[in-house]
């Protein structure tokens, strides 16, 4: 027990004594038994390697190479230690190699949060493209929850937020995907009012409004109507924008609807003599996976959707 232990710590204190740099040395003179030619190849003097050379020497308990003439002639050692040396080095040197990334070969599980929004206006388009383009690649969808997605991202639950600014954390990292536009809608079968609207006369008339992450009777434009002196009469408050067409459907209400979401056969567009301000859609994700190759890649077929 005692000559393992022995055994161990000389292994262990000669591993600390090793760099990079002598293992290079070593390599070089393997392969050029020449100092003065391995301290041009490195940049180094030839001081620098008898130095380098000396420390190898004492480490190994050999004289490793042989002086004769102007070259140096390995020891057997030297000659045992030529290829565990080169692949140390190989191996090191992978380390630092750019990651290929491709799509076609890629294996693993990403989850995203969406808004219901980019759940009906992006995903079916993106799942459409990673079917086709990395058919590895699986996906999970989750509800966009505004109150603790900074906890679950954090903690590596989720992958990708596809949201509006307002909902994302600032130690995050997003880039905008697009502007989006609100368009005035109403049921199919509406007639209530002739064409186009003033704003005093949609403030009005009986709204439905879509509010996510709070059940309460307030739009995302409520103070761009209060600007102007306008208070909207909202009547119906709903959680998702796909129920919006089938309750306009069969009723008198108006609504703003994202553009991307129309045509709907449900509902047609009215015209209005203002248009509320547009909107930012983006993508965000912790700064932790910035280089991480499968985000990039999702997320430029994103922006280019």
């Amino acid at each position: 027990m005692k000559q393992h232990f022995f055994v161990q710590h000389t292994i262990m204190n000669g591993i600390s004594r090793l760099d990079i740099k002598q293992l290079r040395v070593l390599s070089s003179l393997l392969e050029l038994q020449n100092l003065s030619q391995v301290a041009k190849k490195m940049g180094l003097t030839q001081q620098a390697i008898s130095e380098q050379l000396r420390k190898l020497r004492d480490l190994f308990d050999d004289r490793l190479f042989i002086r004769q003439g102007n070259n140096m002639v390995a020891t057997p050692k030297a000659q045992g230690l030529k290829a565990p040396v080169n692949n140390i080095l190989k191996q090191l040197e992978s380390l630092l190699e750019p990651e290929q990334f491709s799509p076609q070969t890629y294996k693993g599980v990403f989850t995203i949060s969406a808004t219901d929004y980019a759940t009906q206006a992006l995903l079916p388009q993106l799942f459409n493209i990673t079917r086709r383009e990395a058919p590895g690649l699986k996906l999970i969808v989750r509800d966009f929850a505004s109150d603790n997605v900074n906890q679950l991202i954090t903690a590596g639950e989720l992958d990708l937020l596809i949201s509006f600014p307002e909902f994302i954390p600032d130690n995050l990292s997003y880039i905008t995907l697009f502007e989006e536009q609100h368009l005035c809608i109403t049921g199919i079968g509406n007639t209530t009012y002739t064409e186009p609207l003033s704003l005093a006369q949609f403030a009005k008339h009986p709204q439905l409004v879509v509010s996510p992450s709070r059940a309460n009777l307030r739009g995302s434009h409520d103070q761009w109507f209060e600007s102007q002196g306008l208070k909207r009469n909202i009547v119906m408050s709903v959680p998702s924008f796909s129920a919006v067409p089938d309750i306009l459907h069969t009723t008198d209400m108006l609504a703003f609807y994202p553009s991307r979401l129309l045509p709907n056969s449900k509902v047609k567009q009215l015209k209005i003599e203002a248009l509320p301000p547009t909107f930012k859609v983006i993508a965000a994700w912790h700064p932790r996976t910035n280089n991480s190759p499968i985000h990039k890649w999702l997320i430029e077929q994103l922006q280019n959707l």
